[in-house]
C-alpha cells in the first residue's frame, strides 16, 4: 500500500500543494485555522510527516516567555505551585509559552524589587507571590514604564500600574473558616488568628473578614489578637505550644497563612483525648495538611485550586502582553476549594 502524497493531504484539506509545502518546509506563515485543517487531514490519512506538521504548528506559534516569582524554595506548598505552573504552561495550544519560575527564599521588598527587575531584562510578563511594599510597587511601577505587565498572583498589591491580580475572594475564605470554627467547636471558648505578615493583602483581608463573621454570628467566642508568623513553622509551633499551656479554653485556631506544620506539631504533643478540644481551620494543601487532615487534626483546608488557578493566571499574563498600552486592571477571581478529612483523596 502506497503511503499519501502531498498531493492527497492537500486534497484532503482542502487546500493547495503550496500551502502544505509552506507549512512542511516553514517557507511561509500559514493561518492557524487552516493549520489545523491540515493536521486533522494527515491524522485521517495516515500522512507520514504528521511528526513534522506538528512541529511546523509549534513553530508557526507566538513564542512568549513569562516569569514567576515565587516565595521560599523549602516549602513543598510553593513547589506544587511552581509544577502547576509549569503543567499549564505546557499545555497551552495556541502559544508557545517557556516558563521561568524563580524562588527567592529573602523575603524583603528589597530582595522582591530586585529579582522582579532582573527577570524584567528577559520575559514578556511576570506573575509575582509578595507582600505588599511601596518598594516592590516601585519596581512594578518601572517594569510598567519598560513594557512588561507585572501580575500579582495568589495575593494582590496595591500597585497602581500593576496589569492584573488572579486569586481567589478573601473575604469569603475568612467567613468561610470563621463558620467551620463557630460551627464545629464543641462549645464556646478563645480562638486564635495566626497570620503570616500585616502587609500579604490576602492574608489581612481574611482576617478581617474572619473576625467580621465571628462577631455577626459567634459572639459567645472570644476572638484574640492575630499573632504573626512571618510564615516559618517554628514560630507557630511555639506560639500555638505557649498558647495551648495558657489557655486551657483555646476551641480554634486560623492558620491564615503559612506555619501549619508548626500548628501540628504542637498539637500532637498534646494528650491522644484532648485532641479534638481544637479546631484548625488552614489554607492551601500540602503534605504537612494532607497528613494533619488525614489525622483529623484540622476541620477543613480552604485551598487554592491547583489546576485552574494557573490556567487562569496564564490567560491574564498572555491578555496583558498583548494590551501593553490600557491601564486597566484585570482582576481574575477563581473559587476556593474545601478540603475536610472526609473529603481529601489519600
Amino acid at each position: 500500500m502506497s503511503k499519501p502524497t502531498i498531493g492527497e493531504l492537500a486534497q484532503t484539506a482542502g487546500v493547495s500543494v503550496s500551502t502544505v509545502n509552506r507549512l512542511l518546509h516553514g517557507t511561509g506563515t500559514v493561518r492557524p485555522d487552516t493549520i489545523e485543517r491540515i493536521l486533522a487531514a494527515a491524522d485521517e490519512i495516515g500522512f507520514y510527516g504528521l511528526g513534522a506538521l506538528r512541529e511546523r504548528k509549534r513553530e508557526n506559534l507566538t513564542h512568549r516567555k513569562l516569569g514567576f516569582l515565587m516565595q521560599q524554595s523549602h516549602r513543598p506548598l510553593y513547589k506544587m505551585w511552581a509544577d502547576a505552573i509549569v503543567s499549564a504552561s505546557s499545555r497551552r495550544a495556541d502559544v508557545v509559552v517557556e516558563a521561568e519560575v524563580v524562588f527567592e527564599d529573602d523575603l524583603s521588598p528589597e530582595a522582591v524589587a530586585t529579582n522582579l527587575l532582573k527577570m524584567g531584562e528577559s520575559t514578556d510578563a511576570i506573575a509575582v507571590i509578595t507582600a505588599d511594599h511601596p518598594v516592590v510597587s516601585q519596581a512594578i511601577d518601572e517594569l510598567r514604564s519598560r513594557g512588561v505587565p507585572v501580575i500579582a498572583y495568589v495575593t494582590d498589591l496595591s500597585a497602581a500600574s500593576r496589569a492584573g491580580f488572579v486569586g481567589t475572594d478573601n473575604w469569603k475564605r475568612g467567613r468561610t473558616a470563621a463558620w467551620f470554627i463557630s460551627q464545629t467547636a464543641s462549645e464556646p471558648g478563645k480562638v486564635i488568628p495566626l497570620m503570616g505578615s500585616n502587609r500579604y493583602q490576602c492574608q489581612d483581608i481574611s482576617d478581617a473578614s474572619f473576625r467580621s463573621y465571628m462577631r455577626e454570628h459567634a459572639r459567645e467566642f472570644h476572638v484574640t489578637d492575630t499573632f504573626l508568623t512571618h510564615e516559618e513553622p517554628e514560630n507557630a509551633y511555639a506560639i500555638v505550644r505557649k498558647l495551648i499551656a495558657e489557655e486551657p479554653d483555646l476551641r480554634g485556631i486560623f492558620v491564615n497563612g503559612g506555619g501549619i506544620s508548626g500548628v501540628l506539631r504542637a498539637m500532637r504533643e498534646r494528650p491522644p483525648e484532648r485532641l479534638g478540644e481544637i479546631r484548625i481551620v488552614c489554607s492551601d494543601i500540602g503534605p504537612e495538611t494532607r497528613r494533619g487532615l488525614t489525622e483529623g487534626l484540622i476541620t477543613a483546608s480552604l485551598c487554592h485550586p491547583l489546576e485552574k488557578m494557573p490556567q487562569e493566571l496564564i490567560d491574564v499574563m498572555l491578555r496583558q502582553i498583548e494590551r501593553k498600552d490600557t491601564t486597566s486592571v484585570e482582576q481574575r477571581i477563581v473559587p476556593f476549594e474545601i478540603l475536610t478529612p472526609e473529603s481529601i483523596w489519600t
